[in-house]
């Protein structure tokens, strides 16, 4: 669903950024061209991912990573809700019915799969885009297994799993507590910045990571409110994997009967903007799989991680990095059943050894 606040002051920004041109969607394919561009180079310099902050070998510096992006990502989406730019009052994260089953199943699923494919979605787009074929093969099955829970053979499953929900009436989102949303998300971004400051990260990286977190308020800001047009209004959105990278297989696919959008636009600049930083980094280098049980794994992981990042709601990047922004239980819901989901598939990997076979490094 769409929301825009201030719909007069939005249009008159459309107007004077000089886009008489083009239409607000095709202005939203190029501005995600570029949120995407920014973020691919970014993400493929500092190692962006939120499986490796879970369970990686440099979890702490990991973690420290995504911390700090969450935290800028929480004051920059609130600061855009505080000035009247943007509000989330009529967004899926913020429905009243909780769909329970279909956040915690989904998250489970996502966060179960991100460890077997050795990535979250955002990482996998990023390493396909620097020669790695395990991560390109995974993006192709995972898209493709999203788009049929979305709209396919599976939407019945996704259906009758979603019908599980919980009313929460007025309480969608840490702003209906006491204290509201400024309280809430100063809270969050402060326990953000202090396990950012404990990570021993350099300086560098925890900068390129805060400019990562920066590109969601740039995002929710740019589709709505820059980008608002009463007469051909576009989804108020940010950075996400799940659903763009369904769009983008069936745009790749019907381009000529159906127009690009926000999510083909992201995911095409994430794909441009990390091959140049790994091309400029001399990074790039071809990767494939070594053993039959190693691709069954992987494509295992991509189906878990389709079904259950449309389940959730979003994956790490979707409802994690930009959904906990807008303080919506579900979004916070969804990250930390991805994150049992995770530690729930690496203890059952190590529980049976799997963990020492055949597994490549990133």
């Amino acid at each position: 669903m769409e929301f825009r606040s201030t719909p007069d002051l939005g249009a008159a920004m459309y107007e004077d950024f000089g886009f008489e041109t083009l239409t607000a969607p095709q202005a939203a394919v190029w501005f995600a061209l570029l949120i995407g561009l920014t973020f691919g180079a970014l993400a493929e310099r500092t190692k962006f991912c939120f499986r490796r902050s879970l369970i990686g070998e440099d979890r702490k510096q990991a973690l420290g990573l995504w911390a700090i992006a969450l935290g800028v990502a929480v004051l920059g989406t609130q600061a855009g809700v505080a000035y009247g730019l943007i509000s989330f009052e009529e967004h899926r994260f913020l429905s009243s019915d909780l769909p329970l089953a279909a956040i915690l199943i989904g998250g489970a699923l996502f966060g179960a799969g991100m460890v077997l494919t050795r990535g979250c979605a955002s990482r996998l787009t990023v390493l396909s885009a620097t020669g790695n074929l395990r991560a390109a093969m995974v993006l192709v099955v995972f898209a493709v297994v999203a788009h049929a829970t979305m709209k396919g053979v599976l939407a019945p499953l996704r259906v009758a799993i979603s019908e599980a929900t919980l009313d929460l009436g007025a309480a969608t989102s840490l702003a209906a507590l006491p204290g509201g949303g400024v309280f809430w998300a100063g809270m969050i971004a402060l326990a953000a910045f202090a396990i950012a400051l404990r990570s021993g990260n350099r300086a560098l990286p925890l900068l390129g990571a805060a400019l990562i977190g920066a590109l969601v308020p740039a995002a929710w800001i740019g589709t709505g409110f820059v980008l608002y047009d009463d007469f051909d209004p576009i989804a108020l959105q940010s950075l996400a994997f799940t659903q763009p990278w369904g769009d983008s297989l069936f745009w790749g696919i019907a381009a000529s009967s159906i127009s690009a959008n926000f999510g083909v636009g992201l995911i095409g600049g994430v794909l441009l903007g990390s091959f140049l930083s790994a091309l400029s980094a001399r990074r790039l280098a071809w990767q494939s799989f070594t053993s039959p049980r190693e691709t069954g794994r992987y494509a295992a992981g991509a189906a878990m991680m389709g079904t259950g990042g449309v389940l959730a709601g979003g994956c790490t990047v979707g409802a994690g990095l930009a959904g906990v922004p807008t303080l919506s239980l579900a979004a916070i819901l969804a990250l930390g059943a991805i994150a049992a989901g995770a530690y729930a598939m690496n203890a059952a990997l190590n529980l049976r050894g799997s963990s020492a076979v055949a597994i490549p490094a990133e």
